[in-house]
């Protein structure tokens, strides 16, 4: 699924070629999404302009100044920019249409959403119960020792929490704890003050080199110009089971935790 850096890099590689212009129309190919795509979205939206473009969590939020738009990418989704024209593959269910360019999205699973509200997006159902942004000031070692006081679930299922922290999905939260140097198990109310103040450096760290590698090539997403990212290849522990780990040479072990597949380092990790 794409996390938080896919998301983000979606968002700004979309930006330059939506905001502050006017949708010519919108064609909807496949309505039937995670959630049904409005029946009258094409009226909600042609001729109007896309103030700008937001991200909150995984969610792609579209400011067209009456109302928002509301696109999730699901668990196989993305957006690319095509040429007006361009014939649309299998899977290719909505586009938008700005003049010469059309935001088009992809979708073979049809996890993802594009839904409208005309009220503010922060309101929205899918957004209120939102957490903190991981990238935000808000997101300190101090917030983190606080909303981890209680509780019993390990940290690793803290930190995808989307209640209590969003975007940070299963590869980045095996990231992060290796170089916070946390087991995932540990319980997160055990957690130190600065270990807490280390685990938020670490995420800090992992998204933004994420960001700056143009995220993970995960088997459905690519950049909205259709490139692929390379994180992948910094991986220090994800998706390694049983080979060296990158720092010590211990085996990177592999266990199920929360349905997922979580990796670490036993040596390097405590």
């Amino acid at each position: 699924m794409p996390e938080l850096p896919e998301v983000e890099i979606t968002r700004r590689g979309i930006a330059p070629f939506v905001e502050n212009r006017v949708v010519t129309s919108v064609v909807v190919r496949e309505r039937r999404l995670r959630w049904p795509v409005p029946h009258d979205l094409a009226r909600r939206l042609h001729g109007h302009t896309i103030l700008r473009v937001l991200r909150r969590g995984k969610y792609l939020l579209f400011d067209c100044g009456h109302g928002w738009l509301i696109v999730h990418l699901g668990m196989s989704g993305s957006l690319r920019v095509v040429d007006a024209g361009t014939s649309p593959q299998p899977h290719e269910h909505v586009d938008f249409v700005f003049g010469r360019n059309v935001l088009r999205l992809r979708d073979p699973r049809r996890f993802g959403a594009v839904l409208w509200t005309s009220d503010e997006a922060s309101a929205h159902p899918l957004i209120a119960g939102l957490g903190v942004e991981p990238l935000s000031p808000q997101f300190s070692g101090v917030w983190l020792h606080a909303a981890t006081r209680g509780r019993r679930t390990g940290i690793k299922q803290l930190l995808m929490n989307a209640a209590i922290i969003v975007g940070i999905g299963n590869i980045y939260a095996n990231e992060s704890l290796f170089r916070a140097g946390i087991l995932p198990r540990t319980s997160a109310a055990r957690l130190s003050r600065p270990r807490c103040e280390k685990l938020v450096q670490a995420v800090h760290d992992v998204l933004n080199a994420a960001i700056a590698a143009g995220g993970s090539s995960l088997r459905d997403f690519v950049h909205s110009d259709g490139s692929s990212g390379w994180f992948q290849q910094q991986y220090y522990v994800y998706g390694r089971s049983g080979l060296p780990c990158r720092v010590c040479g211990a085996p990177i072990r592999v266990v199920r935790l929360g349905q997922r597949s979580t990796f670490y380092c036993l040596a390097c990790q405590k």
